[in-house]
């Protein structure tokens, strides 16, 4: 992933790569602007990249951090532990926001950002000052419907070869889940491509799909009901919910555990978004996101 440290993708993503050492490997991130921080947390098969049209905007008044979870992006890869788990990426992110002395943080979250987001929120509140919540979880048991034939499949005996052989995973998962896919032109899927070039280099993608806990002998579990039972933590904290409704990963009922959870907290609904929404609708997104932080000083 290293090799790619100086790359912009044809200028789509010109930010400066930097770099913070821990436990074993070279975590990526961006940190531009000044100012109150707003950390924006990536998932599967993902990675900063997927914020690539907001950085720009928030860095003009706000302190904007993009970091890139362990073997994905432009992070390296650490041999020890592996397979990666939920618990390692949380350590991962929470040795990062420490070492760069964050408070009155937003965090803004998506996909598996935010187990790992809100894993380190649940050990830091007094850190958090609003949460933005985008097509996620963090709850134990998996509250979604059924698995879609593509992460039953990555979770199947046949999905090392399917992940890291013939590379079968990371496109399918964008398209499949991009209500208007052709927004993802060459460009930005090569740039979505190129950390992943080889076999060793797919390995974190195969992790992801396979450590959603299912049920409490599953690796992750334990960890997940924590986060789970910390989040009333933030009961009186601003939280916004953008929600792309045509996800068939995380659908609406999800929304709906979270609007009961968080009663106070704004929910703003894309009807013609699915789970990368921010492929879909990121002006309305961005529109969204800047009305929430003037709302909430």
């Amino acid at each position: 992933m290293l090799e790619i440290r100086d790359e912009t993708f044809e200028g789509t993503f010109p930010f400066v790569p930097r770099y913070h050492e821990v436990n074993g490997f070279a975590m990526h991130f961006v940190d531009e602007g000044a100012g109150e921080p707003i950390v924006l947390v990536h998932g599967d098969p993902t990675w900063g990249y997927l914020w690539r049209k907001f950085i720009a905007p928030l860095s003009q008044k706000r302190r904007c951090i993009v970091p890139d979870h362990m073997g994905m992006g432009k992070s390296g890869a650490a041999e020890e532990p592996y397979p990666y788990r939920l618990r390692h990426h949380v350590a991962n992110l929470e040795s990062l926001l420490l070492h760069l002395d964050l408070h009155e943080m937003t965090l803004v979250l998506h996909d598996w950002g935010g187990p790992v987001g809100l894993g380190v929120a649940t050990r830091h509140p007094e850190r958090i000052k609003r949460l933005v919540l985008m097509n996620t979880w963090a709850f134990a048991p998996w509250p979604g419907g059924p698995f879609p034939r593509l992460i039953e499949l990555i979770r199947s005996e046949k999905g090392e070869k399917f992940v890291l052989e013939k590379n079968g995973y990371l496109e399918p998962a964008l398209l499949g889940t991009t209500h208007h896919p052709g927004n993802l032109t060459k460009r930005i899927l090569d740039a979505y491509r190129a950390p992943f070039p080889t076999p060793a280099s797919r390995r974190a993608l195969l992790c992801w799909s396979r450590d959603i806990p299912v049920s409490e002998t599953d690796p992750s579990y334990a960890e997940m009901k924590r986060i789970e039972e910390g989040l009333f933590r933030f009961a009186g904290t601003p939280t916004l919910l953008v929600w792309g409704m045509r996800d068939p990963v995380l659908p609406a009922s999800v929304l709906r555990r979270w609007q009961r959870l968080c009663p106070h907290a704004t929910t703003c609904e894309i009807e013609d978004a699915s789970h990368f929404l921010q492929e879909d609708a990121p002006d309305r997104i961005m529109k969204w996101l800047a009305e929430f932080l003037e709302a909430h000083p």
